[in-house]
């Protein structure tokens, strides 16, 4: 069956705030300085906890999967993480942050006929996805499985944002984008300030080279706009992404997907409602302008 091209993008725009939390949540940071990871910074437990699915991952791992991070940004933390906590243990941890998180945010709300209906969609979309080509989505399939609903709840949506994240960096990588002009082409189209991205790690040096970069391919102008060619690369960009991702829904069919997301908008608003992620997010949930196709 052929989906409405927009339900997967709409789908992950209900989705990734539950499994963006855990990067921002206070309750991660108390179970993050729990293993002995410094919590002034965010990044050795962010580190910590999107990577440990894929074991002892190198610097070099980690950059290429994580793609738009400055590869001297990841190896200042990366492979040290792991020296801090094993793989296990951060994701035994990563759990219990979750747990913790949940409760937290949805005190009441994690239970009912509704949650459970909710927890076999989400696990159903994400047991129909197709994990060839998708390291980090395919590694968090592979968990064992976590027991209570909420917990379930968050692992599926984690296969499925990873799923769609994969897929991302593949359609980044057709439109010729290395890491860095990932970022300079999507500040280019107003997506986001070029400043959010100032924690990717980036020299100022790297960014006037992409820039240059680009200019040279004509997708932006002198003064770092996106021209005409470069808004329609973009755009082919977010197109593809969306292609890719639609696996998982089209496998739920498109009036499962509709009520998957009315089920997830109560917890999708507290999220937001609490003000934990940033106001601007640099993870794309508000910003993405949606293709034209």
């Amino acid at each position: 069956m052929t989906l409405d091209r927009a339900l997967p993008r709409r789908a992950w725009h209900h989705l990734e705030p539950l499994h963006a939390v855990l990067y921002f949540a206070p309750e991660a940071f108390t179970e993050a300085a729990g293993l002995g990871y410094r919590v002034d910074d965010r990044w050795p437990s962010y580190f910590a906890w999107r990577a440990a699915v894929l074991g002892r991952a190198s610097s070099e791992l980690t950059a290429a999967t994580f793609y738009s991070f400055s590869p001297a940004l990841v190896a200042r933390y990366v492979p040290a993480v792991w020296e801090t906590a094993e793989p296990e243990e951060v994701l035994r941890a990563r759990l219990r942050a979750v747990d913790a998180v949940y409760r937290g945010l949805f005190d009441g709300q994690l239970n009912g006929p509704e949650f459970e209906e909710l927890v076999g969609l989400a696990e159903r979309a994400a047991e129909s996805a197709v994990l060839a080509g998708r390291p980090l989505a395919a590694a968090n399939a592979a968990l064992a499985p976590a027991g209570e609903p909420h917990l379930a709840l968050w692992q599926a949506i984690t296969v499925l944002r990873e799923h769609r994240g994969d897929g991302h960096l593949t359609a980044l990588s057709a439109a010729g984008l290395d890491p860095c002009e990932s970022l300079v082409s999507f500040a280019a189209v107003d997506a986001a300030p070029a400043e959010n991205f100032a924690g990717r790690g980036w020299t100022e040096d790297e960014w006037s080279a992409a820039r240059e970069r680009l200019a040279g391919r004509g997708w932006i102008d002198g003064e770092g706009r996106a021209t005409d060619r470069g808004r329609a690369g973009r755009n082919e960009v977010e197109r593809l992404t969306d292609q890719l991702a639609a696996g998982p829904w089209e496998a739920l069919g498109a009036e499962r997907t509709e009520r998957f997301m009315e089920l997830m908008v109560p917890y999708f608003l507290t999220v937001i409602g609490a003000g934990l992620l940033p106001a601007q997010s640099t993870l794309g949930i508000t910003t993405v302008p949606a293709p034209t196709w």
